[in-house]
């Protein structure tokens, strides 16, 4: 053995393995090794400490370790002896993680072999250190992210393969930085490729964002604003931004079962019916066809002679085509003919009649006569009908030609139409359908900052499951999508109030599909919120890839521990006191568990999510 070799191990042996219970050992440190630091052929070298690695050589395997713990007792041995100084009398002892071990020269994550007692630990010279923190592999390229904290000035990045090819997940308190953090990943990845055609091409990724963050002035937030489609969406108003969908998506049953949170054993087959009555759809489109529709439909509830449904389905009929066409005079008909008809009982059965002004009754045909002449007020003429409208009216027309006729039951039907109006505007107001709504750019960002609560729910359930099953029809092996999801406890909560337990279920469900086989099929979520412990275990646990920021509420940690198998108990005893900026990247692109500060992005394209300086807004 060479002087050098014999130098360095002196120098870097750290103690010997004193016992191994599972993937935890303790290792006795030498009293030599107390020093905070190492200087080695002019490197400054970290000694053995609390979050520090350290190998522990196993013949020919070289087994790497992470220090949890450091503890002390008393050397009884030296403490007989008369002369001495005090540090003989401790001994140093380390609790140490296993995490891997080196493969002909190369890290790899996992137990190979276990350490024995009195196999010999040192500490890692600066390449092997890097080695450990290269999570880069040979086919990958690099994404730079930041620096570790413990180790200032060593860079870490990860493959790019590695992260966007998988579910993200990016946790921590309001204030901790993981907006930014979000920002960051993906300003990193366009810096890199938003010129490169086959990622234009081959890669869509789709922002949502609940609070406007990512929708500045300057439209620049991550990437360039001509790189990209902004929708600032709005239910306050009719005036603005409209997302486009296609028609074909338009006339699909399951995006309307899910903008009228329709049940899926009576309602949902329903919408099928009325959706796909394409001759119903063609009597709508015009005005005179309409209006001849409506008197059919009048004239088949009078025909019926229903005593159950009586007048007031029909009044009903005509108040709900009044909200719906908007510009029309059927609320005046209305009020005239409810004034005229009602149930009379002839030859021990009741039917409609009709009473004119003078008091006249009127029977039949007749009766019918007289109906018909209200209708020839009826005014449609300033109507401008589009897609929508024609859909709407469709599902009314469809839901009181089933009632009438009795193939409906009447119990099932109605909260749906009830939520029908509501909806409707709301929906209309934040979408549009286009024959084309293709487009170069590949990034799009839609703020939901100005939709009201009820529209939270729906639209990115809506959205979502839209582009998912695009990439599911595709089946394309070369495209990619990821779905990045900001503040996500908005729409992944397990305890919403707001809804019923079956919609609820419905979202998770849907949500819980994309996580569990959107891989197979190249669509992949990014995830941030400052709740964890509101979000579905089974979604968490799916997760690839974890960046977790400062947390502090209890419920929060014990969510992240009990899901998320790749961090160690130092790690999750870091998560109350992390700094703003810097984060734990715990995952399957990360060979270990690393502390990092997120570095930083160029101003221009940072997230709008400052902390408002109160004193600065008091200054005169």
């Amino acid at each position: 053995m060479s002087n050098e070799i014999i130098i360095e191990d002196s120098i870097f042996k750290v103690g010997k393995v004193i016992s191994v219970d599972g993937r935890s050992i303790r290792v006795s440190v030498d009293k030599a090794k107390n020093s905070s630091h190492l200087v080695y052929k002019g490197d400054l070298i970290k000694n053995v400490s609390v979050g520090g690695y350290i190998k522990i050589i196993k013949g020919f395997t070289i087994i790497i370790g992470k220090v949890e713990g450091e503890f002390t007792y008393e050397d009884k041995i030296a403490s007989t002896k008369e002369y001495g100084s005090d540090k003989e009398k401790i001994n140093r002892s380390l609790s140490v993680s296993l995490l891997g071990f080196f493969n002909k020269k190369q890290f790899e994550r996992g137990i190979k072999e276990m350490p024995l007692v009195d196999n010999e630990c040192y500490l890692l010279d600066r390449r092997e250190f890097n080695q450990v923190h290269d999570f880069i592999r040979k086919t990958d390229e690099p994404l730079a992210i930041g620096t570790l904290t413990l180790e200032k000035g060593q860079s870490i990045a990860v493959g790019i393969d590695s992260l966007f090819a998988s579910h993200i997940g990016i946790f921590g308190n309001t204030g901790s930085g993981k907006s930014y953090t979000l920002a960051k990943l993906y300003y990193e990845l366009f810096k890199i490729y938003k010129d490169n055609s086959k990622f234009k091409q081959k890669s869509k990724f789709f922002l949502l964002d609940f609070n406007g963050e990512y929708v500045t002035k300057s439209e620049n937030v991550i990437v360039p604003k001509e790189y990209k489609n902004i929708y600032r969406l709005t239910t306050k108003n009719d005036e603005g931004q409209k997302y486009p969908i296609s028609k074909e998506t338009l006339y699909d049953h399951n995006f309307w079962a899910i903008v009228l949170e329709a049940t899926e054993k009576t309602q949902t087959p329903f919408l099928r019916r009325a959706i796909g009555n394409s001759s119903l759809a063609e009597r709508i489109k015009t005005n005179e066809t309409l209006k001849e529709l409506i008197k059919d439909t009048f004239l088949l509830g009078i025909a019926k002679n229903d005593g159950e449904l009586g007048q007031k389905i029909l009044i009903e009929f005509l108040s709900e085509l009044n909200f719906s066409l908007g510009h029309s005079n059927l609320l005046k008909i209305r009020d005239a003919i409810r004034d005229r008809i009602t149930f009379y009982s002839k030859d021990n059965k009741k039917e409609f009649v009709y009473i004119d002004e003078d008091g006249g009754w009127f029977w039949d045909i007749n009766m019918r006569t007289k109906v018909l002449e209200h209708f020839e007020e009826l005014e449609l003429s300033n109507l401008e009908i589009n897609d929508l409208d024609v859909l709407k009216l469709q599902i009314i027309f469809q839901y009181y030609d089933e009632i009438i006729k009795g193939f409906a039951n009447i119990e099932h039907l109605a909260p749906l139409i009830k939520r029908l109006g509501k909806n409707f505007s709301d929906i209309r107001k934040v979408i549009e359908a286009k024959d084309n709504v293709s487009t170069s750019k590949n990034f799009t960002i839609v703020s939901l900052k100005d939709v009201n609560i009820h529209m939270r729910k729906i639209l990115p359930l809506l959205l979502c499951k839209q582009l998912y099953e695009e990439e599911k029809a595709k089946n394309d092996d070369t495209t990619h999508l990821n779905i990045i999801i900001d503040e996500a406890h908005n729409i992944l909560s397990r305890d919403s109030n707001r809804e019923s337990e079956q919609w609820k279920d419905y979202r998770l469900e849907t949500f819980e599909e994309i996580i569990k086989e959107g891989r197979k099929f190249g669509v992949f979520l990014t995830l941030s919120s400052q709740r964890p412990s509101d979000i579905s275990p089974t979604i968490i646990s799916q997760l690839h890839n974890y960046f977790l920021h400062r947390l502090i509420n209890n419920n929060d940690i014990i969510a992240v521990e009990k899901t998320i198998s790749y961090l160690d108990k130092l790690s999750f005893e870091y998560l109350p006191i992390l700094p703003t900026g810097t984060c734990i990247l715990a995952g399957l692109s990360a060979q270990v568990p690393v502390v990092i500060d997120i570095g930083a992005i160029e101003k221009e394209f940072e997230p709008n999510n400052k902390t408002r300086s109160l004193i600065e807004n008091w200054k005169e």
